[in-house]
């Protein structure tokens, strides 16, 4: 059994930064790709970005420049700063573990507002 727990999301203005986090229980997650999703309202999850075991990352073309993962083993936890947010990063967002199945945290409102 996996759990994962976000925290770290808030209101923020336009411009400005949050750190992500998401700690998972159990001894896998250090063999595991880590990814972030996240849902504006009335739309569909996106792949924000993901990080392998090795640490080789990925990005959507939407936060390329903008969003930073990284992942400590030693604590069981991946991070996803975020910086220069726009109205459009407004979502909840999801962290998942990637084993023979893909475990969901329950997730993190961020809104980005003035």
């Amino acid at each position: 059994q996996v759990q994962l727990v976000e925290s770290g999301g808030g209101l923020v203005q336009p411009g400005g930064s949050l750190t992500l986090s998401c700690a998972a229980s159990g001894s896998v997650f250090s063999r595991n790709t880590m990814n972030w999703f996240r849902q504006a309202p009335g739309k569909g999850r996106e792949l924000v970005a993901g990080i392998t075991p090795g640490g080789n990352t990925n990005y959507a073309d939407s936060v390329k420049g903008r969003f930073t993962v990284s992942r400590d083993n030693a604590k069981n936890t991946v991070y996803l700063q975020m910086n220069d947010l726009k109205p459009d990063d407004t979502a909840v967002y999801y962290c998942t573990l990637l084993t023979s199945r893909v475990w969901w945290g329950q997730g993190t409102q961020v809104t980005v507002s003035s």
